[in-house]
């Protein structure tokens, strides 16, 4: 999606007139729906510098340029971009506007450089870093790019940046990335100019903005499926902005850990399809690649399970299962019997081990103890049982009984939902998890349907599946889940009318071509992602008297995720109520954000469909709302 796209000529134009910014917020209003002027204004002198750059007799005016371009399946846009042909390929020029005034190089961190931002002195990614791996994104999503052979060439412009002696934005070590993506500074629009006409000598002939823009889109990578490639040292996710910064800070931690041999633990925060798991397997990979002892930890067994399925053939199963290991495993660790130990899904983590949970004294503890470093990839509103113990404060107090230094990161970067943080900050809102100010989803692209019976939601996902086998359907756990019924794929554990299906008959579910007839759950879903997704919610959650209700009573008496809430509610029934609403909706929350393409929803609960259709509906009338104003902008007064 492009916020504003215009010619050279009208955009200078715009520029000059003083109504560029109005312009912007119109279109963002209409497309997106989630700004303010003051916003705007905050980049208003990056275009008009941009508009500056344009201003030459040789830049024809009729070439295409075009604002606030969002990158396919992730949240981040491209600043500004110049279509045009050097007289024999169109050409598609992607600028980083940035207005720093310095930066320092960060040694032993690769593209990395410190700045201010936010308030303070910060790691960031060098602008021709972050330029390159924007326009790689692009080439790697958009099959138009490819199949028209549009050339996409990045670099930053830096206008507020004093150029100094012996600069160390332009220091060697970044010598590769601005290679790939030049960067210009203040007093160097000459040189952009020249930089530029090298590129942009004519009107492009295909629209290649128009083709980039609604071009044909890639599927996702999914990291189940780029395993095999990642573990033999192949690239396969290009890391932006804080992904990188996070990334070479853990390995920096690594290295100093093992020169200094003191303990170290990092907390790495963020929401689903932020992409927690793909930084913890290209850690993995990067430190057992120097020849140190890693593993990489999830308590739940689906994504093992199914990673060393992809894995196999590889590499022997006994390495397979050293990589790969349980939350429960290192009751027995010694101290710093590890170089690095890497938990995915670190909230997942329980109290103590074993079946019984009855063995260690507490994983969190245990892990940090056998370590010398340990990173922890958390996100707490994805709780989904009541043995699920770990959290940040847990993970800061064992860290400081063990003497181990405490790092803490946020990642907020969407990669799943189609790159939208506006759906999972919606979904919360609809739950009700959290307040948020995502009451609509104006210009999301997700593709997010309530479906009113459970044939037409098997009937759509199969529907998908045959694109590249990674759709499925998934339920709340309210359906029994009989033992000598386990294996028998002609027994339907779901049942809703005339409709049945059967609860998935291995743990490879995931990937198996068959899997399509059969439904997930919490415990084969959290920690893998899809194409697009089914959910069936059941009666544990449904909408009355003007609120989503929860119900944990209505759960299946095989799901062990609620085990012990009826001792705690005649204690205190409060207490099971409030922990049991938590895990119901977040479990629901984590089901509905595993599709990256979109999900689809069937209600058990009539009136909690007709409340999603009415959070929907709601959209709808927004959009029509905004569309009036489009086409008649005179007779509406923004506010």
């Amino acid at each position: 999606m492009i916020i504003y796209q215009s010619t050279a000529k009208a955009f200078i134009e715009d520029t000059i007139n003083e109504v560029l910014v109005d312009n912007l917020y119109k279109a963002y209003q209409e497309k997106i729906g989630r700004t303010t002027k003051n916003e705007i204004r905050s980049w208003e002198n990056s275009l008009a510098k941009m508009s500056n750059v344009l201003y030459d007799p040789d830049i024809p005016g009729d070439v295409s340029v075009a604002i606030e371009f969002n990158i396919p399946n992730t949240s981040k846009r491209v600043d500004f971009i110049v279509a045009g042909n050097d007289g024999h390929n169109d050409n598609v020029m992607i600028v980083e506007l940035k207005q720093w005034e310095f930066a320092t190089k960060v040694d032993g961190k690769e593209a990395i450089v410190e700045t201010a931002l936010g308030g303070g002195i910060r790691e960031t990614v060098h602008p021709s870093y972050q330029a390159y791996t924007y326009a790689a994104l692009i080439k790697d999503f958009n099959e138009n790019v490819r199949e028209n052979q549009i050339n996409l060439i990045p670099c930053a412009y830096l206008h507020n940046y004093f150029v100094q002696e012996d600069d160390p934005l332009t220091d060697d070590t970044y010598s590769f990335y601005i290679e790939k993506a030049p960067v210009f500074r203040k007093g160097e629009i000459s040189k952009l100019r020249e930089f530029m006409k090298k590129y942009i000598k004519q009107k492009d002939k295909i629209e290649a903005i128009v083709q980039i823009d609604q071009g044909k889109i890639k599927p996702s990578k999914s990291l189940q499926d780029a395993l095999k490639n990642m573990i033999q040292g192949n690239e396969e996710f290009y890391m932006i902005d804080e992904q990188k910064v996070f990334f070479e800070e853990a390995l920096s931690l690594f290295r100093q850990s093992m020169k200094d041999q003191k303990k170290r633990t990092m907390i790495v925060e963020g929401g689903p399809g932020t992409g927690k798991s793909v930084l913890a397997i290209n850690l993995l990979v990067e430190i057992i690649n120097q020849d140190r002892l890693a593993m990489y930890i999830t308590k739940n067994s689906a994504p093992r399970e199914v990673y060393a399925a992809k894995l196999q053939g590889t590499m022997k199963k006994t390495h397979i299962n050293n990589l790969f290991k349980g939350s429960g495993s290192f009751t027995k660790a010694e101290e710093n019997e590890f170089d690095v130990l890497i938990v995915d899904e670190a909230h997942r983590l329980n109290r103590k081990s074993g079946m019984f949970q009855n063995m260690g004294e507490n994983q969190t503890k245990e892990i940090i103890n056998g370590s010398l470093l340990s990173i922890f990839f958390i996100d707490e509103n994805q709780k989904v049982t009541f043995s699920d113990a770990g959290s940040i404060e847990g993970i800061e107090e064992y860290a400081n009984i063990l003497g181990s230094e405490v790092i803490k990161r946020e990642l907020v970067s969407q990669f799943r939902c189609d790159g939208s943080d506006g759906y999972i900050a919606w979904l919360d809102d609809v739950l009700d998890i959290r307040e948020t100010a995502n009451k609509n989803f104006i210009g999301l692209d997700y593709d997010f349907k309530i479906v009113d019976n459970p044939h037409d939601l098997l009937k759509l996902i199969k529907g998908k599946n045959k694109l590249a086998n990674k759709s499925r359907i998934m339920a709340g756990y309210c359906w029994e889940w009989p033992k000598n019924e386990r294996r028998n794929v002609a027994y339907h554990d779901i049942t809703i009318g005339d409709f049945g299906m059967s609860w998935n008959l291995n743990a490879t579910w995931a990937i198996d071509n068959a899997s399509v007839e059969e439904a997930g759950c919490i415990h084969t879903a959290q920690g893998l992602e899809f194409d697009y997704i089914g959910v069936i919610i059941g009666d544990d959650m449904r909408y009355e008297n003007n609120q989503i209700v929860t119900d944990y009573s209505k759960r299946a008496k095989t799901d062990q995720s609620l085990k012990g809430i009826k001792k705690l509610a005649q204690d205190n029934p409060e207490e099971a109520n409030s922990i049991a609403d938590k895990i119901i909706k977040n479990t629901y929350r984590t089901l509905m954000t595993r599709g990256q393409k979109g999900c689809y929803v069937y209600c058990k609960d009539k009136q909690l469909a007709e409340y999603f259709k009415i959070r929907i509906a709601y959209v709808e009338k927004e959009q029509q709302y905004l569309q009036m104003i489009a086409e008649n902008p005179a007779g509406y007064t923004f506010k």
